[in-house]
């Protein structure tokens, strides 16, 4: 008798049909399910919206503000919201009112508008809990007889960043606890950094702001306390018919690492020192930074997220003193940047003299300085070099075609847009009909450091500063192959440039034996150019100090004389010198 049924295949693919068709119906009814929770979803805001705009509507109009905020009223804010439950939905509910200075009759800030508060802005915003969903509506409410109200006074608060441009969507608080009711307002700078707030009430010294941006340093203003009785920037105050006018300063934070070692660059761990910075927030030394570390087991710590500032490190230690720096006893760190200190420690001594000597036209260190240290009583004579290194080039004009550096007066190559050989001799841009070009760039050859363990420092060139829409910028690359040439700015990226000499080298380039620079040179004036006479690259070779000598163990007294001499400068002798504990001499050779 002959079976029928079905077969494994045919059973296999029936079930792979079904099983088709069953996920495209789930997805069809999620999607449903999804949309009708969607809708029922706008529904409730909606009619929230309607209902709580209408409150504010049909009150007094002097009662139209927030609890605590600017105008004072009967609405609930972000601190205090209404809280209402619909179809197990939680939703909080409050309200953001501003005065407007509408400029149809003048404005307090030109000074046509003595009632600056023409009428209100009310900004409704309803949170759904769980989904941390916020949805807001405006509408504005007008005065019966329009300025009804006392006209009180503005704040214009301009924020900028450490160049002076304008920083949009910075954060802006503004409290008052010293008047009745207390006031507390967040607001936002405009794309132009302002932020005008108009209508608050007269108080003296007492309105405190302070201005925050995620990723950015803050700025504030400060009351008078026994600790800071002068404040740079004092807490505001606020006239009727007046503006004040204040400004706050923020920037990109950065991430800085001091690292402690001896001269073979070993890391020494549990060294505390106390870093400031060189802002003031009081007058005449209250420091915005000055904090205590410790370093860790291998010799650093690690500051995230500081100020662009000048920072300074200063030893509380028993055990040991600074022998020298790396960049030189302080360190200028830039908005967006990641740097390195080096902290070069030896024994402590009772008095010692740690001499300091620099370049008197450029303040650059000067490498291989001899400094001569002699005393009749006490019975003293020492000799030391400084140490630290740098790369020079003042003449391009043998032209290009130089992979390394041996001849100090030509280059590796360039884009055809620069010219080296007019007298007086500087890097320029070429003339083309009598028109110099628009930009053009040149490559250094490769210059050998040494060693692997360089650690390079800042970037200095001259003149300093350049012609009305002239522009000199560079970036620097290293390697240890001599071959791979990536150049990168400041903050270790491709896409910024070193335009401030003196700037601090990005610790991207330490532990690399070669290194290059390209030089950018552009206008906006086709019958000017910027011009370039010298390039130097200040580097560390090691971990000694670049234009440092430490003379430790030296005997009390006020008879010292020391005499400074370099190739190429002239000689200096400083007598009368007084050693007592940890000294510090600064010594500037002339050419």
């Amino acid at each position: 008798m002959e079976q029928k049924g079905f077969t494994i295949v045919e059973i296999v693919v029936s079930v792979g049909i079904f099983l088709t068709m069953a996920v495209i119906a789930a997805q069809i009814y999620f999607l449903i399910v999804s949309q009708i929770i969607a809708y029922r979803e706008q529904t409730t805001i909606t009619s929230l919206a309607d209902q709580y705009m209408e409150v504010a509507r049909n009150l007094p109009y002097s009662q139209i503000g927030t609890l605590s905020g600017n105008p004072h009223g009967s609405l609930a804010d972000g601190d205090n919201p209404i809280v209402v439950s619909v179809s197990g939905v939680t939703y909080n509910i409050y309200y953001e009112v501003t005065y407007i200075d509408d400029t149809a009759d003048g404005t307090i800030l030109q000074g046509t508008d003595a009632a600056p508060d023409d009428y209100k802005q009310v900004k409704l915003s309803i949170k759904n809990t769980r989904t941390q969903a916020v949805n807001s509506f405006f509408t504005s409410i007008v005065p019966k007889g329009l300025e009804g109200l006392a006209s009180g006074g503005a704040f214009m608060i301009k924020v900028f960043d450490a160049v002076g441009q304008p920083v949009s969507g910075a954060s802006i608080r503004i409290q008052n606890l010293s008047i009745n009711p207390s006031l507390d307002l967040n607001r936002l700078s405009d794309i132009n950094g302002n932020w005008v707030e108009v209508g608050l009430p007269n108080s003296a010294n007492s309105y405190h702001i302070t201005v925050t941006k995620n990723g950015y340093s803050s700025d504030q203003t400060y009351p008078v306390t026994q600790q800071n009785p002068n404040p740079v920037k004092p807490d505001s105050t606020i006239s009727n018919g007046q503006v004040t006018q204040i400004s706050f300063s923020i920037d990109k934070t950065s991430n800085l690492t001091f690292v402690t070692q001896d001269n073979i660059c070993a890391g020494i761990g549990g060294v505390t020192m106390e870093v400031q910075g060189a802002k003031l927030i009081g007058l005449p030394s209250v420091l915005k930074f000055d904090n205590t570390y410790t370093s860790d087991g291998s010799g650093q710590v690690a500051l995230q997220n500081v100020e662009w500032d000048t920072y300074t490190p200063a030893l509380i230690s028993n055990s040991y003193m600074i022998y020298g720096t790396s960049p030189i006893q302080q360190i200028n760190v830039l908005p967006n940047t990641t740097q390195n200190f080096n902290v070069i420690l030896g024994a402590k001594t009772a008095n010692s003299l740690l001499t300091i000597v620099k370049d008197a036209a450029t303040q650059n260190p000067i490498e291989g300085a001899s400094v001569t240290l002699q005393s009749a009583s006490p019975s003293y004579s020492g000799t030391k070099l400084t140490e630290g290194s740098v790369w020079s080039q003042q003449d391009w004009s043998l032209g290009s075609g130089q992979v390394n550096f041996t001849n100090t007066k030509k280059y590796f190559v360039d884009d055809g847009n620069v010219d080296a050989n007019t007298i007086p001799l500087a890097l320029r841009l070429a003339q083309f009909g009598g028109e110099y070009a628009n930009s053009g760039q040149l490559e250094s050859s490769s210059f050998d450091t040494g060693t692997s363990t360089t650690a390079y420092t800042s970037l200095e060139w001259q003149p300093a500063s350049q012609s009305a829409g002239t522009v000199v910028k560079f970036q620097l690359a290293a390697n240890n192959d001599n071959t791979s040439w990536n150049y990168f700015g400041p903050d270790g990226t491709q896409n910024s440039y070193y335009t401030i000499t003196g700037t601090s080298i990005s610790a991207a380039l330490n532990g690399k034996r070669y290194v290059r620079y390209k030089a950018f040179l552009s206008t906006t004036d086709s019958s000017k150019t910027p011009a370039l006479t010298s390039v130097n690259v200040n580097y560390v070779s090691g971990c000694p100090a670049p234009g440092q000598a430490m003379f430790a163990g030296l005997s009390q007294g006020s008879n010292y004389s020391a005499t400074i001499s370099a190739t190429g400068y002239q000689t200096q002798t400083i007598s009368g010198l007084t050693v007592n504990g940890y000294n510090v001499l600064n010594v500037a050779l002339s050419p």
